[in-house]
């Protein structure tokens, strides 16, 4: 009876633990390679320079910045304060995002400010922002890089990702692919 037991687990284990994690591993790499190794985005060298799914810290006026990120884009973890509105820190950095919103994009007025772009995601790690978050700072990466508002206009469209399945989510953009878009206008 014990040995039927030591068997079967093994046989388990080798099914469950191994055999089946190559599987699923073999059929991603043939089905969906680019998906299976993380989305990498690579530059004209072939190093890669980030990846579809994680947010990076654009700082720079001359690009367009991403969603906060409370975990520094540490891609390793994610997470977030879960900070209610109303909890004193919570509101001291968004006031804070804020003020450099303003400080940043003069030519829009606070209350046109997107929320997306001075609050965090729950992962802290969201490479995408709104629409309206994309096209609010349009004015500022004009001026910073001479790119005409209406190219950058037509950049924001062309980066535009829809909703998941056709009616999950909101359309989004995706920052780390319209910052390589206006690198490549800088050339």
């Amino acid at each position: 009876m014990f040995s039927i037991i030591v068997r079967t687990s093994f046989v388990f284990m080798l099914v469950c633990g191994l055999l089946y994690h190559l599987a699923v591993t073999a059929i991603a790499q043939i089905v969906m390679p680019y998906q299976a190794n993380g989305s990498l985005v690579k530059d004209e060298q072939g190093t890669v320079i980030g990846s579809e799914l994680v947010g990076q810290s654009f700082t720079d006026p001359k690009w367009f910045h991403g969603r906060l990120s409370s975990i520094e884009y540490a891609a390793d973890g994610s997470g977030s304060p879960n900070y209610a509105p109303s909890h004193p820190d919570m509101l001291a950095r968004t006031l804070e995002s804020v003020e450099q919103w303003e400080i940043h994009n003069p030519q829009v007025a606070r209350d046109q400010l997107p929320i997306d772009l001075v609050t965090n995601s729950a992962s802290g790690l969201d490479p995408h922002i709104s629409i309206q978050g994309a096209k609010a700072q349009i004015p500022r990466v004009s001026a910073q890089t001479g790119i005409p508002l209406e190219e950058l206009e037509r950049m924001v469209e062309e980066h535009i990702k829809g909703r998941e399945l056709g009616f999950l989510g909101e359309p989004v953009v995706n920052v780390l692919l319209l910052n390589i878009d206006v690198s490549h206008h800088l050339k």
